[in-house]
């Protein structure tokens, strides 16, 4: 009798957290772990900061080696990418022309960096894979001017990291304000005044018109016809579910793979996606949700791990979200929904880098919370959340975290 067999395709921290559930949840089958690059398996999040930064070798942010994938009888199947999908005949086709029968699918490929619009010659960079964030501090480590385009996630933690190896930075984003997309324009200013204080020379609101020169002199003609010079160039745009390989496939793509609460893609009762590429039924928001998180992907494969070895009692996949950002000196926490209308903004009465935004949803219950340096509001915020606190009756609490001098400000 042939062995049951999961196909796990994608080896970063879904699909690696998604085969060790497996083994975890007593799953006897064969798994198959699927990567498209010839490195073992890795974690993302420090390739902006640590990494980049020569603070750790790329051997410290291993998720699976090959001893761990040998203990847990994990097949890895590395430096060929996965290049079409057959549901009818349950089989992967790789790029080096192989093929891969499964019995469940688990898709777990992820998103890409946002192409370049303006093409990606040596020196201009994105920030997405190990190699990527390898070959930019090769270029850092010379010095000079980094130009960062993008002021989201990616493109602050590198300023911060190329601050600290003593680069001059400048970051442009066509916003006025960063990362209003998460945080509501409101909070803005006191993330332009962290990289300003911290010596970043800041462009925000106006774009980039054309890159030209080469590396260690480029000239970059901005919206408002002012020009840059820089040595090197990132882009940061932000990331695009990496779906391109599944156009035949038949699955419902549309701004990743469209699944149920169960994280099963829509019709397909063996196929799975996890992470950056799932786009779920969230019965949360009562919406389909894209979740570009870490914790969201740790997560959700522990759900269909669940769901692949007992498939008659299926668990939804319901997170509170999650995610984190190390700027400067800054740590920056943010749980469940940012970025509504109606906020409240709570500072730590003696230390001026502690303070917490907390957010309402329409009905006046608790969305979500944004911290800085201050742990014990994130703690609280995410016991709210979890048991539907109002939003008067968390920045009441938040008020009692900060007492005795607590100066509360309110937004609306």
């Amino acid at each position: 009798m042939t062995a049951h067999t999961t196909v796990i395709v994608g080896a970063s921290i879904g699909g690696v957290r998604t085969a060790q559930a497996l083994r975890n949840t007593g799953y006897g089958g064969r798994i198959v772990l699927i990567g498209d690059e010839p490195e073992l398996p890795y974690d993302k999040p420090p390739l902006s900061k640590a990494l980049l930064a020569g603070d750790i070798a790329a051997g410290e942010i291993r998720l699976l080696d090959a001893d761990g994938a040998s203990a847990l009888d994990i097949e890895l199947v590395l430096g060929s990418a996965a290049s079409d999908l057959d549901p009818a005949g349950s089989t992967i086709a790789l790029e080096d022309g192989s093929t891969i029968r499964y019995d469940n699918l688990v898709i777990a490929t992820g998103a890409n960096a946002r192409p370049s619009p303006w093409g990606e010659p040596l020196g201009v960079h994105v920030v997405r894979s190990l190699a990527d964030a390898t070959a930019l501090r090769q270029h850092l480590e010379r010095g000079g001017h980094l130009a960062i385009i993008g002021a989201g996630f990616i493109g602050a933690e590198t300023a911060a990291t190329a601050r600290k190896m003593g680069l001059d930075v400048t970051l442009i984003d066509p916003n006025p304000v960063p990362m209003s997309r998460v945080l509501g324009a409101n909070m803005g200013q006191r993330f332009i005044d962290l990289h300003t204080r911290n010596g970043v020379d800041t462009r925000f609101g106006v774009g980039v018109e054309s890159i030209s020169g080469e590396l260690g002199a480029f000239r970059i003609q901005l919206t408002d016809r002012s020009t840059l010079d820089a040595t090197v160039v990132v882009v940061g745009i932000g990331a695009v579910p990496n779906d391109e390989w599944l156009a035949s496939s038949g699955l419902d793509v549309d701004n990743g793979v469209v699944c149920d609460r169960h994280s099963r893609a829509r019709g397909h009762g063996n196929i799975y996606a996890i992470g950056d590429i799932a786009r779920f039924d969230n019965a949360r928001r009562n919406e389909l949700t894209r979740l570009e998180h870490w914790t969201n992907a740790v997560d959700q494969a522990s759900v269909v791990a669940h769901n692949i070895v007992h498939p008659t009692d299926p668990r939804e996949h319901t997170p509170i979200e999650y995610v984190w950002s190390d700027q400067y000196d800054w740590k920056i926490q943010i749980v469940g929904v940012a970025g509504s209308r109606m906020h409240t903004v709570v500072d730590h009465p003696t230390k001026p880098d502690q303070f917490a935004i907390a957010y309402a949803t329409d009905h006046m219950q608790l969305a979500g919370l944004v911290t800085v340096n201050w742990p014990k509001a994130l703690i609280a915020a995410r016991r709210a959340l979890a048991t539907g606190v109002t939003f008067d009756g968390f920045t009441e609490q938040l008020n009692r975290l900060a007492r005795p001098n607590t100066l509360l400000e309110a937004g609306s």
